[in-house]
């Protein structure tokens, strides 16, 4: 898959799409707008601008547009969290693990699942 960078703005768009595809314009513009407060013509941008990255394939269905993702959430996670992890952490994804592990309250659960995963990794 070719890595695409996406933006905060257009990870919101993004998730619209994931959601119900294909989805029309005035779906997300209607969305977006009640949950951003984002005027339609940002959100018509926003859209255009990831056609163009190759992250959504517009069909024309009579007047209206239809989008749906050439990408998929997996892939997009997947490579915002590389690009993470080599910015922050110096490509070094136990360094993340690690702090995450120190930072973040753990349930019963989490630290039986997370000893299970690591003692998977040691055989």
């Amino acid at each position: 898959m070719k890595s695409i960078r996406i933006s905060d703005s257009e990870w919101q768009v993004m998730a619209v799409v994931w959601d119900h595809p294909p989805v029309a314009t005035a779906e997300v513009v209607d969305k977006l707008s009640r949950q951003t407060g984002w005027h339609s013509r940002t959100i018509r941008t926003l859209l255009d601008r990831l056609a163009r990255k190759g992250a959504l394939k517009i069909t024309r269905e009579g007047k209206r547009y239809l989008y749906d993702p050439l990408v998929s959430l997996e892939d997009c996670v997947r490579s915002d969290c590389r690009s993470f992890v080599d910015r922050v952490f110096g490509g070094e994804p136990a360094s993340l693990l690690l702090h995450l592990v120190k930072e973040t309250k753990l349930s019963p659960q989490d630290i039986r699942e997370l000893k299970k995963l690591l003692s998977e990794k040691e055989k």
